[in-house]
């Protein structure tokens, strides 16, 4: 009996000293928070939102990480990422549309994984996660009777638009409702100007993005020499 039990005990120990499957070891991978992993950089947070800016150069990706809060985000630089979910393979690597909108509902279902950038140009990424899970501290506007903005993305989270402006071209006057975010696509020179107050110029510059309070009327023009796109969403 003696015997079997030392037996028993060295075959033990010796499948505990082997190397484990790939799956095995990814099963213990340690995943962090999204604002911790890798070429994920938080640079402004408020009550509401906390904005990543996400870069992968050429080579280059992010290590586990788990996103658990609903969150939208912008294409500036498409890459070419491929991606992988914990205890899966990675997928092919597929460059995403620039200018692309894309929204997930991370708090009805968390994901982890990581990504990598394949291609031989950055992969830039404006992420905006919700710091609250639920909706309804806000009511959005609309702006579907000012030619220019482009309905790109409305659910119970967020609703979003793109405008598009050629040198010398202008939009009309909206009143934005709700606070929310701007993200500059391609950047140039603008020129706002509000009920009352003086014109103000601005220097837009690609993969920039502003908060911008609720209440707020402005019409814009684009003063420069370049095309100007930006995408304008507002908080639910």
């Amino acid at each position: 009996m003696r015997r079997l039990l030392t037996a028993s005990l060295v075959v033990c120990a010796y499948a505990l000293v082997q190397p484990q499957p790939a799956a095995a070891q990814e099963s213990v991978a340690v995943a962090v928070a999204i604002d911790k992993a890798s070429y994920h950089w938080p640079v402004f947070k408020n009550e509401y939102v906390t904005v990543l800016r996400v870069l992968f150069p050429p080579g280059k990706g992010s290590n586990y990480h788990t996103h658990s809060t609903d969150q939208f985000g912008v294409i500036i630089d498409v890459g070419n990422n491929s991606n992988q979910l914990l205890g899966q393979e990675p997928t092919p690597p597929r460059p995403p549309t620039r200018g692309n909108v894309g929204y997930t509902a991370y708090s009805k279902k968390s994901m982890t994984h990581r990504s990598t950038n394949l291609g031989s140009i950055p992969f830039h990424n404006v992420v905006v996660s919700l710091n609250h899970p639920e909706p309804g501290r806000f009511t959005a506007g609309s702006r579907a009777d000012v030619p220019g903005y482009a309905q790109v993305l409305d659910n119970e989270r967020v609703r979003g638009w793109r405008l598009i402006l050629e040198p010398g071209q202008a939009v009309a006057a909206i009143t934005q409702k709700a606070p929310g975010i701007r993200v500059v696509v391609d950047g140039g020179e603008i020129t706002e100007s509000a009920p009352g107050e003086v014109e103000r110029g601005q220097g837009l510059r690609t993969g920039d993005f502003y908060w911008q309070d609720g209440g707020v009327t402005r019409a814009v023009r684009n003063t420069g020499t370049t095309r100007i796109e930006i995408v304008e969403f507002e908080l639910k």
